[in-house]
């Protein structure tokens, strides 16, 4: 976005610069400040990372090289020695702009810079069509789980149409792959469908990286392209369920109570962070999940269940003497250490844990109403729409269907399921898609013949050119 936006202003001499997540980790790294001054760039622009990156900007500083940080990550107590650090979540920010993810931020940059030549009389007013990016603004902000409140909802919404009429080769190729093209795009089809699908690519490092497909200039490559993104999509999805049912199997001879930490070679690192998410849903717990290599070095991931206020980071800081390095957020954090170190950090986030008395609470999940199939129309369909776009802090609305007859699951790719349903009174008719259910409820569910109470979201099923609509299951239970 930034790249399309600056050469659109006018800015030539551009290098992009995208780390790699597995071999080079995340952040604005000193020895990339290296490369691209040695290709005598003078100043670089970050995105989404740099603000603790203090090692990265005292080097660029050595070497001559200004630095601009755009960051929406919590600062710490001091900030690099950047030519300029913006970030709405510093203390001194007035912008009220905190909810942005840094692509965000990134786009706000775009705005100001417009603003700026045009006051200088550099550019005119037609010189870079903003909407022109909100196609990327709107994958990330629903791909980055930041609130969907003020500019971002206005602007994911905007997103969501110029995303439908993308110029962009590879974001169209894709579209069309996943049969998304030509349609109304909703929030849930960007953050379900198509975003994993971009995603993975940075999890598996097989080749293309998510930048490739934005830049791929003609259709017929980027047609290629997407062949390759599908396949590495596949990948993930074999090497995710493969590390699932590795973990199920594991977590069945786990004897903490208030968190779960599960290691194992078979996990790959590039999807612990999708098991790690898995099991915090499925137990209600802190869940750290880690791929051993074969020097003995743990490179893992930890996740809150929804809805939990406790800290990963504290839990991590507790456990600091056992780590080679750990970061992150609240929610969502990675860290790394030696085998050696892993029954130390065991107890030590168990100390942690018995001391905060955190961990497990009683699953609660909200819902809206509680109603029948024969309740599911149209015309509901359409008034839900135009409540939307919906996202983190504008959820769904989740709808509750109890004591539905189950006639039928069948088993998907990916270990999804299809539910065929059956309202008992009206003997209506509906299909419902469950994604990733765990293994115990698969198997349960395979042998029920009767009843079930379900919670899920109500969403347009597209199918050999008919539009229907189908509930996505968010939790169900077995009625007895």
């Amino acid at each position: 976005m930034l790249n399309d936006g600056l050469r659109q202003l006018g800015y030539k001499n551009l290098v992009l610069a995208q780390p790699k997540r597995l071999s080079e980790g995340y952040g604005f790294h000193t020895h990339i400040v290296e490369q691209l001054q040695s290709q005598g760039v003078s100043l670089i622009v970050t995105v989404d990372v740099g603000i603790t990156a203090f090692a990265a900007s005292e080097r660029a500083k050595e070497l001559g090289v200004d630095v601009i940080i755009t960051d929406h990550h919590q600062p710490a107590d001091r900030l690099p020695s950047a030519f300029q650090v913006i970030n709405p979540n510093l203390k001194e920010d007035s912008s009220g702009l905190g909810y942005l993810c840094g692509a965000g931020v990134a786009f706000y940059l775009l705005r100001a810079l417009k603003r700026a030549l045009y006051d200088e009389g550099l550019i005119s007013k037609e010189t870079l069509d903003l909407r022109s990016v909100l196609d990327c603004f709107c994958i990330a902000t629903l791909t980055d789980m930041v609130p969907l409140i003020g500019d971002n909802r206005a602007l994911v919404k905007q997103g969501l149409l110029q995303l439908e009429k993308t110029a962009r080769p590879g974001l169209r190729a894709l579209l069309e792959a996943l049969d998304l093209s030509g349609r109304t795009l909703s929030s849930q089809d960007v953050a379900i469908r198509f975003a994993p699908k971009l995603n993975a690519l940075s999890r598996m490092e097989l080749g293309i990286l998510p930048i490739d497909l934005y830049l791929v200039e003609t259709m017929a490559e980027a047609r290629e392209m997407v062949k390759s993104v599908l396949k590495n999509n596949s990948t993930r999805i074999e090497l995710q369920g493969a590390g699932e049912n590795e973990a199920f199997d594991m977590l069945k001879s786990w004897t903490h109570e208030n968190f779960v930490f599960l290691s194992s070679a078979i996990f790959h690192k590039g999807v612990v962070g999708l098991i790690a998410t898995k099991i915090s849903l499925q137990t209600n717990l802190p869940t750290f999940v880690a791929a051993v290599n074969s020097e003995g070095v743990l490179t893992g991931s930890g996740r809150l269940p929804a809805g939990s206020s406790d800290s990963l980071l504290s839990a991590l800081e507790s456990g600091r003497e056992h780590l080679s390095r750990f970061g992150g957020h609240d929610a969502a954090a990675g860290f790394e250490l030696h085998a050696e170190n892993q029954g130390p950090l065991i107890e030590a986030l168990a100390q942690h844990y018995q001391q905060t008395k955190q961990g497990r609470r009683q699953k609660l999940i909200e819902y809206d109403l509680e109603m029948g199939l024969e309740d599911v129309t149209e015309s509901l369909m359409k008034w839900i729409e135009a409540l939307g776009p919906f996202g983190q802090s504008f959820n769904n609305p989740i709808f509750c269907f109890r004591n539905v007859k189950l006639s039928n699951v069948v088993d998907l790719r990916g270990g999804h399921l299809k539910l065929k349903l059956t309202g008992l009174q009206s003997q209506k008719k509906m299909e419902a898609l469950y994604f990733s259910p765990p293994p115990s409820m698969k198997e349960e569910l395979s042998h029920v013949q009767g009843e079930i109470d379900l919670l899920g979201e109500i969403q347009w099923n597209y199918f050999a050119g008919r539009k229907g609509i189908q509930i996505l299951v968010k939790e169900l239970k077995l009625s007895r």
